[in-house]
């Protein structure tokens, strides 16, 4: 099954689950391997990076869904999976593989349906207490002025040409079109855009979904925050992205919208079938994948590359419209605010990079499934501003909790191919979270803590209510300690828009 819009299956297994720990071997305080024979046919072992208290809340599913990758041909080390791991669709959510470039898959289940959901943030000169008396009517200009929910469509009206425009050149399409300024693209990863995208692989009825949709916020866990931050941990690091206590930021987290969606499902269809061409046994159907050179592969990579780059000119129009609000608002413009772009991540992607495996440099594609590229200090594709503290990486919370700024680092290489989490992970389904929470008390209950919270239906509310994910201070604790990533501050909500 496949979930409506941006949406990956979450189809969450509910009351007394089986003990997991059983299941896997301790290899040190957060890390944990799921051996070969787990399931027959496994090329490498699995890697499960998360606390003995969040392991308990994992389902056995998610275990399966990790040792089922480590069977797919040209898999390099291990299958891996970040602590705010959950069932997902074919590869766990959470979860990270790379595959050879020549004996290796390319495998849609392994991005998932919402190419490039990812998070950016942006910084303000103002303080709490200058937010503050104006939250409502700053988060009702947001609300307003960013198209959001279920086919949503945006102010914008894209023509033919302007899509294809997205489809190739990302956030510096959308920059030259007027949306934003030259520094917003050298603070996204991969400078907002990647090369190799082609339209032609992307079909009448994805481009008929994404027309309407470039510029909007979508639905589900996708938001966009007004918020402050509330603590310092690493002040070099706090300095070198020019973050400081009480300073106000502003969050975005959304992707591809149904353009992506639809790309991911048309692929599915041919892939399903390349399987069978080219003898590829899977344990699971949701894991259909072709040879990563194969045409299909390479068809669906180009596609992908397109979705991708369609979500940083997604993201870099509702920076633009964000200005625009806090402008209206505060009656300034955009540079006395200092709105700068921190920074923008991905974490729903395949990408072609270079890694060490065996002691060996080689290119691999690799596979970030709910999980963020995390590059250290050094490396050459962190931007030069940032290059002495590592990748800035952004891991929001649920809707009132804290989310996190944090910074690539080394071990990040040798552990988990530069990855680490996304976010703090589901622990109930939609459809289980709808019973058990009213939307208006939630937001009653936000609003009691200073939180403003805008939503299309109260159901939407109640889908991403705090109690549905796990804490986002312990997933990322994890990464910390793995070194993975390191902590840089820590920011709170003050006021919501979602979809």
């Amino acid at each position: 099954m496949v979930e409506s819009e941006e949406r990956d299956t979450e189809e969450l297994a509910e009351g007394v689950r089986p003990d997991v720990k059983s299941m896997v071997r301790k290899l040190s305080e957060n890390s944990w391997e799921i051996p070969i024979g787990h399931i027959p046919d496994m090329k490498v072992p699995g890697r499960l990076f998360v606390s003995e208290s969040l392991l308990g809340s994992l389902e056995k599913e998610a275990i399966d869904q990790i040792a089922n990758v480590a069977t797919l041909p040209g898999i390099q080390k291990y299958s891996m999976a970040m602590p705010d791991v959950h069932l997902g669709y074919g590869f766990a959510i959470g979860g990270v593989a790379a595959f050879d470039v020549e004996e290796g898959v390319i495998s849609p289940g392994g991005v998932g349906f919402d190419i490039n959901c990812g998070v950016r943030l942006i910084r303000t000169n103002l303080q709490k207490e200058d937010v503050v008396p104006h939250i409502k009517e700053l988060t009702d200009e947001l609300f307003n002025n960013v198209p959001s929910g279920v086919g949503s469509k945006s102010r914008f009206r894209a023509s033919d040409r302007e899509l294809d425009d997205a489809f190739l050149h990302g956030a510096r399409w959308a920059v030259e079109a007027g949306y934003g300024v030259d520094a917003d693209v050298v603070h996204c990863e991969a400078d907002g855009y990647m090369e190799g995208a082609d339209p032609s692989h992307v079909s009448t009825k994805a481009r008929k979904r994404g027309k309407p949709q470039l510029g909007t916020l979508g639905s589900g866990n996708h938001f966009l925050e007004v918020q402050y931050v509330d603590k310092i941990y690493d002040r070099e690091a706090a300095a070198a992205f020019g973050l400081e206590e009480g300073q106000v930021t502003v969050m975005v987290h959304c992707g591809s919208r149904g353009a992506g969606h639809q790309i991911c499902t048309d692929h599915l269809k041919e892939l399903s079938q390349a399987v069978r061409h080219y003898g590829i046994h899977i344990p699971d159907k949701q894991l259909a994948c072709a040879p990563a050179q194969s045409r299909e592969a390479q068809n669906y990579f180009k596609a992908m590359l397109c979705a991708a780059n369609y979500a940083w000119a997604n993201r870099q129009m509702i920076t633009h419209w964000t200005r625009e609000s806090f402008e209206k608002i505060f009656g300034m413009d955009s540079d006395e605010l200092g709105m700068d772009l921190l920074y923008d991540v991905a974490h729903n992607v395949a990408k072609l990079e270079e890694h060490t495996v065996d002691g060996k440099k080689k290119e691999v594609y690799v596979h970030r499934k709910g999980a963020t590229r995390a590059f250290p200090p050094g490396h050459p594709e962190v931007p030069a501003v940032y290059r002495d503290v590592g990748q800035p990486v952004l891991i929001p919370g649920s809707m009132g909790t804290a989310s996190f700024i944090l910074c690539g680092a080394k071990e990040a290489m040798d552990i988990s191919f530069g990855s680490a989490c996304h976010g703090a992970g589901r622990v109930m389904s939609r459809a289980h979270a709808k019973k058990e929470f009213h939307g208006e008390s939630i937001k009653e209950s936000l609003q009691a803590r200073g939180i403003t919270v805008r939503a299309t239906h109260p159901s939407v509310i109640a889908e991403e209510a705090p109690d549905v994910y796990k804490s986002s201070s312990d997933v990322v604790n994890v990464v910390h300690d793995l070194g993975i990533a390191r902590k840089v501050a820590r920011v709170l909500p003050l006021g919501v828009a979602k979809g």
